[in-house]
C-alpha cells in the first residue's frame, strides 16, 4: 500500500489514494498504520475516494480504527494532496464527507498548495443531533460533573460531536487523566470530542483538545471550529479568532448571515512510502 503521511498542525494522517489502492479493511489497516511502534505513526488514516455527487470523497479512520464523519485538519491535506498530485487543477475543489459536501478554496504558492480555507458548514446546537442527552433546546454553558468535578460546558456538533469547556490554563491541564472520562461520559452516546479553552483576548485563545479514538492530538479543525462558536455563544470573543493550537494556528470566521463557519489553516506533507 502506498502512502502520504501529511498533517495540520500537528494533525497527521496516512492518506492514501483510494483511485488506486483498494484496502479491504480499512478499520484494522487505520488501526495498524496509526501504531507508532509497530506502524507508521499517526492520529489515523484518510482515504480519497471518488465520488458521484463531488469531485472526491473523503473516509477517515481514528487511530482506534473507529470510522469519523468529519476532520477540518484532514479535509485541508486532502486539498493539497489532490492539487499537487496532479488529481485537479482547480483551486475551488468539493469534498463528499460523511458530514455533508464541504468546498475547500486552496491557495497555491509556487505551484504547489500553502494553506487551505474550508467552509465548515453550520454548527449544530440541537442536543439529539450532536448528539448528547440533555433535554434543552441547547446545551450552552450548562454543569457537567466528569470524575466529582463540576465543569461549565457547551456542546456542539461541526458533522462529529463536541463538548467545549473554559479553563484558566491550558498547559497544566493533565488531559490523559481527564480526557477519557470527557470522552466516555454516559451522556455523549456516541463518545465526543474535548475542548479546553483558555480566552487570551476577544480574537484569540488556547486551546487543547482530546479526540475520541485517537486521544490528544496536536490539533482539531472540527474542535477549532466548535471552540470558537463556543466562545462567541457564550460572549467571549468576536466573530473572527486566531486558536492556538500545540501544532500551530487556526483562524475561525463565523458569517453570522449565513450561519457558516470558514476555517483556513496550513497543510504540509511529510513524506510518502510503501506499507508492506
Amino acid at each position: 500500500m502506498k502512502f502520504t503521511k501529511m498533517h495540520g498542525c500537528g494533525n497527521d494522517y496516512i492518506y492514501v489514494n483510494g483511485f488506486e489502492e483498494q484496502i479491504d479493511n480499512p478499520n484494522e489497516t487505520a488501526e495498524k498504520v496509526s501504531n507508532v511502534r509497530f506502524g507508521i505513526g499517526s492520529d489515523g488514516m484518510v482515504i480519497i475516494h471518488p465520488s458521484k455527487i463531488a469531485d472526491f470523497r473523503m473516509a477517515m479512520y481514528n487511530a482506534d480504527g473507529s470510522e469519523g464523519a468529519m476532520c477540518g485538519n484532514a479535509i485541508r491535506c486532502i486539498g493539497k494532496y489532490v492539487y499537487d498530485n496532479g488529481m485537479t487543477d482547480k483551486t475551488v475543489v468539493t469534498v463528499e464527507t460523511k458530514a455533508g459536501i464541504k468546498t475547500l478554496n486552496l491557495n497555491v504558492e509556487d505551484g504547489k498548495v500553502s494553506t487551505v480555507r474550508v467552509d465548515m458548514g453550520a454548527p449544530i446546537l440541537k442536543p439529539e443531533l450532536i448528539p448528547v442527552k440533555y433535554d434543552g433546546e441547547t446545551m450552552i454553558d450548562k454543569p457537567l460533573t466528569v470524575d466529582g468535578k463540576e465543569y461549565q460546558v457547551t456542546c456542539i456538533s461541526m458533522g462529529n460531536p463536541h463538548c467545549v469547556t473554559f479553563v484558566e490554563d491550558t498547559k497544566s491541564l493533565n488531559l490523559e487523566q481527564i480526557g477519557p472520562s470527557f470522552e466516555k461520559h454516559q451522556v455523549f452516546p456516541d463518545r465526543v470530542n474535548t475542548e479546553f479553552v483558555q480566552i487570551i483576548d476577544r480574537n484569540t485563545v488556547n486551546m487543547r483538545v482530546w479526540e475520541r479514538g485517537s486521544g490528544e492530538t496536536w490539533a482539531c479543525g472540527t474542535g477549532a471550529c466548535a471552540c470558537v462558536m463556543a466562545c462567541i455563544l457564550n460572549g467571549h470573543t468576536e466573530d473572527k479568532v486566531l486558536v492556538h493550537l500545540v501544532g500551530g494556528d487556526l483562524l475561525i470566521e463565523y458569517d453570522r448571515e449565513n450561519n457558516t463557519i470558514f476555517m483556513t489553516g496550513p497543510a504540509v506533507t511529510v513524506c510518502y512510502g510503501e506499507l508492506l
